[in-house]
């Protein structure tokens, strides 16, 4: 992972922040001075600078600046560490361009989540860039395991398999690893030091952010009930230890492709996630053993003496949730959350009013100002640590169903958008017929009857132009087809792919009978779906096959059936050309095209329309491939089992 650099006179913290973000498999670059900070940032980028604010020789803020100006790491996050004073400091710090304020005292664990979270911003401009160049990254595993020997195997498995890994002895650390860097799927043992497997998985199935991550239990455990266990609990998929690698890797495999997409869930922030409590009160005593009690369980707190210095920070800074003190001099409890509530910005953060007067119309009276909780300072902090937590959950929640909310209205409107564009797509398609062939018509009128009285550059011309027009009526009959094929109702029953895939073939033998190919059809494969609608899915993929082995000496193209998870699934294999996983994302897309228009002509319509028919059907399609090694496409249908006669 890329370079941070620490920015601190005091050793004791250089040393302890470098090495715990060294445990977490990030490097640092260290500095006591401004001097040496600035020879270090002026020559080298770094993807986050931790800076702290009183510097022998300067101020942090004044070379926050600095850095702002800087082409190498002006856009760099900068995470400001200081001694928790005036609040003016904080704001002064924020205002200037940090990301991030911690203060010290500062819980280790805190500030390498989110000097983990800051270092996603490049990981995403990465990813960016990656996708701009057509190179996909590699799915994230999170490997769970106590057992050395066995987390190392699996994990040289995996990266050999394709994936990215990151380990975690504990079930705690795995959960902390997993709020932080969202993997595609999770991997974890069920006997652990600490909470269990199970726990683990429990624990991300209640939350919001991560309770679609797919999950892999593993045990050594031959009790004949620790699959029902396993799966009662949340598991995704079961598998004993001492089951062959090669089994781990396709159960992963399989769980990575039902685990459907996670956009939502991949915005959302965990509850497991690092997180920011404003405390405010004008007892500096009082704050003092609040914020030892909260920094204690992982929690950063930000400290306000009164209800002004509040507002002010809210106005720089997010938190996830505010304990407020009832009465204070100045602006009192009940006022400021009244501002904070009666704001657009901060109305929906938790508010909990914490006070030593123990009277019913008192708590009336502040949670009818807003506050969304009162907890009295007499209470035990385990209480409040609860109703802390509660309160972050339920914001949670709401926050998760006002997104699928704006989800499922932005899905309405792209499906009515879709239909309006295919009935545009239609109608022009049909209209653009008739000028087309007359276009062509024309042009072979000139070819058969003027030849004579054109030059060889005219003739030349004119060929192109009906070349061009033929092409043209190519790519709108493909449109036509796409658009109908969208619109045609589906009627389902029980048909015979085995046949439809024959009569194919036959097809393809007799338009090019001097080929040599050879066609495997698995005898026998049934599937539940439309018969018409999938025969032109196996005209696409067994014509696209038998294309793209036209160069290949030997060529060999198989229909078949495979099972995952006791599901079917069809595939169309070749040994042909094949492409590039890394430009997968394109395959099917409408005119995308993979190869040179001359080594395999076509209009790039064909596996649209394919994945169009098997969405209808309510079914994936995927590929794997590789340059001259030939391609495998795999489908779905329905959830039905397939029946073989």
């Amino acid at each position: 992972m890329s370079d941070v650099l620490i920015v601190d006179d005091s050793l004791t913290v250089r040393m302890d922040l470098s090495e715990s973000l060294e445990a977490a498999g990030v490097k640092s670059e260290l500095a006591a001075t401004a001097l040496e900070a600035r020879a270090l940032f002026d020559r080298q980028h770094f993807s986050l600078i931790i800076l702290d604010i009183n510097l022998p020789d300067g101020d942090g803020i004044d070379l926050l600046r600095e850095i702002r100006t800087t082409e190498i790491n002006g856009k760099t996050p900068v995470m400001l560490l200081s001694t928790e004073g005036e609040v003016r400091d904080r704001i002064r710090g924020l205002a200037t361009g940090a990301d991030e304020y911690v203060g010290k005292p500062y819980e280790t664990s805190y500030v390498v989540a989110r000097a983990r979270e800051l270092l996603k911003r490049d990981t995403k401009k990465d990813k960016r860039e990656d996708e701009d160049q057509e190179t996909p990254a590699l799915p994230l595993i999170l490997l769970i395991d106590d057992s050395m020997t066995f987390r190392e195997m699996l994990k040289g498995a995996m990266i050999s398999a394709g994936y990215r890994v990151l380990a975690a002895e504990t079930g705690e650390e795995g959960l902390r690893l997993a709020a932080d860097a969202r993997p595609a799927a999770v991997v974890v043992d069920g006997m652990l030091p600490g909470i269990d497997g199970a726990t683990v998985i429990r624990r991300m199935r209640l939350d919001a952010a991560l309770r679609r991550t797919p999950c892999l239990l593993l045990t050594a455990s031959d009790e004949p009930d620790a699959e029902i266990r396993a799966l009662d609990v949340g598991a995704d998929a079961f598998l004993r230890k001492d089951q062959d690698i090669s089994l781990v890797l396709a159960k992963l495999a399989a769980v990575l492709r039902s685990g459907g997409a996670r956009t939502m869930e991949e915005e959302m922030k965990s509850l497991l996630a690092p997180k920011r409590i404003l405390a405010v009160d004008d007892s500096p005593t009082y704050l003092y053993e609040l914020g030892e009690m909260l920094r204690s369980e992982g929690y950063d707190v930000v400290a306000a003496r009164s209800g002004e210095e509040a507002l002010e920070l809210l106005a720089v800074e997010t938190v996830d949730c505010v304990l407020l003190d009832l009465m204070m001099p100045g602006l009192g409890g009940q006022e400021t959350c009244r501002r904070i509530k009666g704001s657009p910005v901060t109305r929906d953060l938790p508010l909990i009013i914490l006070t030593s007067v123990e009277d019913r119309e008192v708590m009336i009276q502040s949670l009818s100002a807003g506050a969304d909780d009162y907890v009295s300072k007499a209470s035990d902090f385990p209480v409040l640590r609860a109703r802390v937590l509660a309160q972050i959950r339920r914001r949670q929640l709401e926050d998760e169903t006002r997104r699928i909310r704006d989800e499922l209205i932005l899905k309405d409107l792209v499906e009515r958008r879709n239909k309006e564009l295919e009935a545009f797509s239609y109608s022009v398609s049909h209209d653009l017929r008739s000028p087309l062939r007359a276009i062509k018509g024309f042009s072979r009128s000139l070819l058969e009857d003027h030849a004579s009285g054109l030059s060889a550059e005219g003739l030349s011309d004119l060929k192109r132009v009906v070349a061009a027009a033929e092409r043209m009526g190519e790519l709108i009959e493909d449109l036509l087809k796409l658009s109908r094929l969208s619109r045609a109702e589906l009627v389902k029953e029980s048909f015979d792919l085995s046949e439809i895939a024959r009569s194919v073939t036959e097809v393809l033998l007799r338009s090019e009978k001097d080929r040599d190919v050879t066609f495997v059809i698995e005898p026998g494969v049934r599937a539940d779906g439309d018969p018409r609608l999938m025969k032109v899915v196996l005209e696409n993929l067994l014509g696209n096959a038998f294309k793209f082995t036209k160069k290949t000496p030997g060529a060999r193209i198989e229909l078949g059936e495979t099972t995952v998870d006791q599901k079917p699934v069809y595939f169309v294999r070749d040994n042909g050309a094949g492409f590039d996983m890394r430009a997968a994302a394109r395959l099917f897309g409408a005119f995308q095209r993979l190869h040179s228009e001359t080594d395999f002509p076509g209009t790039g319509i064909g596996l649209a329309t394919v994945q169009r028919i098997i969405d209808r059907h309510g079914g994936k399609i995927w590929a794997e491939s590789a340059p001259g090694k030939g391609a495998t496409f795999f489908f779905t249908l329905s959830r039905r089992a397939s029946v073989r006669n």
